[in-house]
């Protein structure tokens, strides 16, 4: 039974996905205007491109993209694209593929976000079920103002707050940048070291914004925990308190944390915007804004894509090992 229901969940990841692609279809084309048409008037007002020669352009772009097809053949041969990663050539950096550039700048976002995430997910889990255990030092109780302090403000304005204080004021970090100006990208570990030192104030501001709010999410569900019969029996029985806080409590109490993880885990490749144009990061986020203020549609439609697919996947994966992480969920009897 738990394999149909796997099947089932693959099914509907499936069907997920056919419909983010179907809607990322449809949406650009009843939204008034032409991409295309748009983009090379762009230019020509930049004097790239002269008036008289945008309707050929045009129509070489259209015999280029399939875009003088009717639309269900689009349609097929766009799904059909979409499956094998394919969503055409960027408007902007012609001829690079919208592909190429998302993967080269899916590695900078994942591992900045991948990193600041896990850091902020453990430290704000533990620090929130700390906050709620009744047996811990006093002085877990005093950092829920400023946990709740740090959730409220915007982790782009707590990275603006860092790059005056640690990059303008005391020069301890670089201004902007994945990685020196002029440095050849390479796997030496001179490279790697310079990426990790442009890498840290961005990832602190993230880290810094998000651990509030996993602390005051675990310190809910600790709260709720531990007025719970299996609490009072291990109480009642004797148990050391270390075995009952990590084998009763937290591990009861971090079961909802694991599902905004995977999400959160998911909506990596989406990149943090703000915070990657604040630190001039070349992510996903960086790709994305650039993309959209130079109207390049393909290179968008892409990362949506790619975005959607990320968080569904993630999605599907936390509900196929929910049985592992808890005994108690069983999927016999759906």
């Amino acid at each position: 039974m738990r394999r149909s229901y796997a099947v089932g969940r693959l099914i509907q990841f499936v069907v997920v996905l056919w419909g983010a692609a179907t809607l990322n279809f449809l949406i650009p084309r009843m939204a008034p205007g032409d991409p295309i048409r748009t983009r090379l008037l762009m230019m020509s007002r930049n004097g790239s491109v002269s008036q008289q020669s945008i309707e050929e352009m045009v129509k070489a772009y259209d015999q280029q993209f399939g875009l003088d097809q009717p639309l269900p053949i689009q349609y097929v041969r766009y799904l059909w694209d979409a499956a094998h990663l394919e969503f055409g050539y960027s408007m902007s950096q012609y001829p690079a593929k919208a592909l190429t550039l998302i993967s080269a700048a899916l590695p900078w976002t994942i591992g900045l976000l991948l990193v600041a995430t896990v850091v902020a997910f453990s430290l704000g889990t533990m620090l929130g079920a700390l906050m709620a255990w009744p047996k811990a030092p006093r002085a877990f109780n005093y950092l829920v103002a400023p946990l709740l302090t740090l959730s409220s403000v915007p982790y782009y304005l707590l990275g603006l707050i860092l790059v005056y204080l640690f990059s303008i004021e005391q020069r301890l970090f670089p201004l902007s940048g994945g990685y020196t100006t002029g440095t050849v990208p390479s796997l030496s570990l001179a490279f790697v070291l310079d990426v990790v030192h442009h890498a840290l104030l961005p990832a602190l501001s993230i880290v810094l914004a998000a651990v509030g709010f996993w602390a005051l999410g675990m310190r809910g569900m600790m709260v709720n925990t531990e007025g719970e019969d299996y609490m009072i029996m291990a109480e009642a029985k004797g148990l050391p308190d270390r075995l009952i806080f990590f084998r009763y409590a937290l591990r009861n109490a971090i079961l909802p944390q694991f599902t905004s993880l995977a999400i959160a885990l998911g909506a990596v490749v989406s990149g943090s915007v703000l915070v990657e144009v604040v630190f001039g990061l070349p992510g996903i986020g960086t790709l994305l804004y650039k993309s959209i203020t130079g109207s390049d549609f393909f290179v968008i439609y892409g990362i949506v894509f790619v975005i959607i697919f990320a968080i569904a996947l993630a999605t599907l994966v936390i509900d196929l090992v929910y049985p592992l992480l808890d005994p108690r969920i069983s999927y016999r009897n759906t």
